[in-house]
């Protein structure tokens, strides 16, 4: 089981040699991700260690009939652009992506706290940029599901609104600095052709996975995610996942609730993965999660790219079962719409 090490003291990321100064998990994010400092080739190999740094900011949001995403990322020797919407009604979902050598033009900021992410061509057009009680997320897709996608959303996110973060240690001094917030009432539109969808803060809820750090070629990871709101208005956010780094310092296993962070153990997470659609169950052996998760659907994406492998079965759906506060307080998840995935990559 791990011990849980919740970090508190605000400093860098990494120390001059590229190790990291401290391993666990926080409420906020408190370390400055200087990847600068990152460490991991001999000397006559360094210049190419930029090519090994990866990079994402992911958005979401999950309504009761939708979940739209937007991602700007950068790998290092590439850079991958991509929106997707599902649809829950009728089963499907549609993807649209870009890949750009070498990531020019791609920005993405130091922190998760402050600046903005962008990228622009001809055709598209993409910008997430915060704000003090607000996080914003704002497209422009020409060609998407043979109609123009436009879309300008506002996460509402207090700085008292807790996230996941965590700092997971990987051999030969990789690293994973990753920031996932969960359950932020958002307002805005989505627009396609002429349809155009109006965001509702009471139901359409969003999320960030913002991730930085240096990942073995070979990666693998399993990551479960839900928001949503209890019956008596209380916001809600589940996150859930394990596959990667040494975790003997803590998971990234958390329940979020009234914007408070509830740290959670080790959860087994239970799948077929012959058959991503039949259940899957997340069970902690303390007993405090038992949940189980039954696929709506099953988006399936691959990147077969030269040096780029990538391979993601993402399953939306809904979780039910309960799950425990720590206070001891008893929670019953009937019905919460959500996602889970398995991802394996070479990259």
């Amino acid at each position: 089981m791990a011990s849980q090490h919740e970090i508190t003291q605000t400093g860098k990321l990494l120390q001059d040699d590229g190790t990291l100064t401290q391993r666990g998990w926080a409420r906020q994010p408190l370390l400055d991700c200087n990847l600068e400092a990152a460490h991991f080739y001999p000397t006559l190999l360094r210049p190419w260690q930029r090519m090994r740094l990866k990079k994402w900011d992911y958005y979401g949001v999950t309504t009761p009939n939708l979940f739209f995403s937007a991602t700007i990322a950068h790998l290092g020797y590439a850079g991958s652009i991509f929106i997707y919407l599902v649809d829950f009604q009728r089963k499907s979902w549609h993807e649209a992506t870009k890949t750009i050598p070498l990531g020019h033009g791609i920005t993405l900021p130091r922190n998760s706290t402050t600046g903005e992410s962008t990228f622009a061509d001809k055709s598209t057009k993409l910008r997430f940029w915060v704000e003090e009680d607000a996080r914003h997320v704002q497209v422009s897709w020409q060609h998407f599901a043979d109609a123009s996608l436009h879309a300008e959303i506002t996460l509402a996110h207090t700085p008292a609104h807790e996230s996941t973060v965590t700092i997971t240690p990987m051999a030969k001094k990789r690293f994973y600095y990753n920031r996932k917030i969960n359950a932020m009432p958002a307002t805005g539109h989505i627009s396609i052709g002429q349809h155009t969808i109006n965001l509702d803060p009471q139901t359409a809820l969003g999320n960030l996975d913002w991730g930085r750090g240096v990942w073995p070629y070979d990666s693998f990871w399993v990551w479960a995610s839900a928001s949503g709101r209890l019956p008596d208005g209380r916001l809600l956010g589940l996150n859930m996942g394990h596959g990667f780094g040494d975790t003997s310092a803590a998971t990234e296993n958390t329940l979020l609730l009234a914007g408070r962070i509830h740290k959670l153990n080790e959860i087994e997470i239970r799948y077929n993965p012959r058959q991503f659609m039949s259940p899957w169950w997340m069970v902690s052996a303390e007993g405090r999660v038992n949940l189980h998760f039954h696929p709506l659907l099953e988006r399936v994406a691959r990147t077969p790219l030269l040096i780029i492998d990538s391979e993601v079965h993402q399953l939306f759906g809904r979780y039910s079962g309960q799950i425990v506060a720590d206070d001891g307080e008893i929670l019953i998840i009937d019905g919460l719409l959500g996602w889970a995935e398995e991802h394996r990559a070479r990259w």
